[in-house]
């Protein structure tokens, strides 16, 4: 296939493949919606804000992207020339923000139509309070939490470029298709390539990961119930798919304090998130040797961070620290291995896991990883929307109701004061909330206690929590 309705159509990236990968038996389909709002404590020109959403949409190409298949089944994607569908209204002022947000989960829950079809939904919205806005339902396969963001932040600031004095026009969006072509030559070989697969195979070679559950008996029991005392590897989830949000709220000063940290020695939020998450597994199952997945948005450059799109690549991040190390050379280790990861982060996932299959046969359905992280840095209060002053802003995600995985974290800056969000999205009947509660609480214990003397030892501070 060449061109489907007069656009030409390119392979889908290896990004957009690996949430097939698992779309494709998951029997609700709205595990690839992310649903979300924002609003703003102030009236709104409705037909204003309508005219930046379309010219939002005619600056990203991504938002115009369409998913077809050929008559063999494969996917394709193409970008259409202008977005005209109207842009709804709803008016929620007259009931409850509780019933509007339950509104808002509902519409999050629907999937979307594949085949030639728009993959995404924005809804102008009147909110109880005084806040008003957009809520917006965009399909994983064609953006990803970062693209998300950008792409509403451009809505809000064409608006206050029109609404208010001094309040610039933002600089131009970057092309989609001129980075998915750079990603489909890297896929289809090249050097570059060829380094990202040698190591990656050399990695998962050295020794075989061993899994560290939330309860720290999950292993022993996967050992009893094969019957091989020797598997490494143990099963994380349900028998369903069916999924809860549930969020914790860390103060800003206690925020603060972290990102404090992070400036003085120079690691990001990630690398922090990463070692308390770490140490705690650590300190519930008594291995030094620990995994989780982390996902790596692939947006190194300008061009990447505003061209839309999915771009993540989720890997296992593997470490074996001792007790005896410092929480400091932790950290450390964990910093120079998310570099050296970051460095070949184009290689495919999909691929990475079915090599580590071949190399460890385990029984099907086993993992070494008992959970996923995401941190995301970016958020509405970036440079450009400083001038609005002290217009309070809100923004709210909403569960699609289904995950493949038994716990993905996101930790993400509110819009209000920056304090940090920690998003778990769990299979209800794999994680319960008493559990969550119980590792965050100890999550915060071990990273605050870790900063407060980053020499003391990694079995110190678990000894102490």
């Amino acid at each position: 296939m060449e061109t489907k309705n007069g656009y030409k159509v390119y392979p889908l990236t290896k990004a957009q493949k690996f949430h097939f990968y698992y779309l494709d038996f998951c029997p609700k389909k709205e595990v690839v919606n992310i649903g979300t709002s924002v609003t703003i404590e102030v009236d709104l020109d409705w037909d204003v804000l309508k005219e930046c959403i379309y010219q939002a949409y005619e600056r990203c190409e991504s938002m115009r992207l369409r998913l077809t298949q050929d008559e063999d089944g494969t996917w394709y994607q193409y970008v259409v020339e202008k977005e005209e569908r109207d842009i709804e209204f709803v008016d929620f002022s007259q009931g409850s923000v509780e019933d509007a947000e339950k509104t808002m989960r509902a519409w999050t829950q629907v999937p979307f139509e594949h085949h030639d079809a728009p993959l995404n939904r924005i809804v102008m919205i009147h909110m109880p309070g005084g806040m008003n806005g957009i809520y917006f339902l965009a399909d994983h396969l064609t953006m990803d939490a970062q693209s998300l963001i950008c792409f509403m932040k451009d809505i809000i600031e064409i608006y206050c470029n029109r609404v208010y004095d001094n309040i610039a026009y933002p600089s131009a969006m970057s092309s989609y298709i001129e980075q998915l072509e750079k990603d489909l030559a890297y896929e289809a070989g090249c050097r570059a390539k060829d380094r990202d697969t040698e190591f990656f195979h050399r990695l998962i070679e050295e020794s075989e990961p061993i899994y560290n559950g939330l309860n720290g008996d999950e292993l022993e029991k996967q050992r009893q119930s094969s019957g091989n005392p020797d598997t490494r590897a143990a099963v994380n989830v349900s028998d369903s798919v069916d999924a809860e949000l549930d969020i914790f709220h860390l103060e800003s000063d206690s925020t603060q304090k972290l990102m404090a940290f992070c400036e003085e020695y120079h690691v990001s939020l990630a690398t922090l998130l990463l070692m308390g998450l770490r140490t705690y597994f650590q300190k519930v199952n008594g291995n030094d040797d620990v995994s989780i997945n982390s996902a790596i948005a692939r947006r190194a450059t300008l061009k990447e961070k505003k061209c839309g799109g999915t771009r993540i690549h989720s890997f296992p991040f593997r470490t074996i620290i001792p007790r005896e190390r410092t929480f400091l050379e932790g950290i450390y280790e964990i910093r120079d291995k998310q570099n050296e990861l970051f460095r070949h982060a184009n290689f495919d996932p999909v691929e990475y896991f079915a090599y580590r299959g071949k190399t460890y046969p385990v029984d099907r359905g086993c993992t070494y990883e008992p959970m996923s992280l995401t941190y995301q840095p970016m958020s509405l209060r970036e440079k450009g929307l400083a001038e609005l002053g002290d217009i309070k802003y809100q923004t709210k995600w909403y569960p699609n109701g289904a995950t493949t995985q038994a716990m993905y974290l996101t930790v993400m800056h509110r819009s209000d004061d920056n304090g940090l969000d920690f998003n778990f999205e769990h299979q209800i009947k794999a994680v319960s909330r008493e559990k969550l509660e119980y590792l965050y609480y100890y999550l915060c214990r071990i990273m605050f206690k870790g900063i407060e003397d980053p020499n003391q030892t990694i079995g110190a501070i678990i000894d102490a929590v």
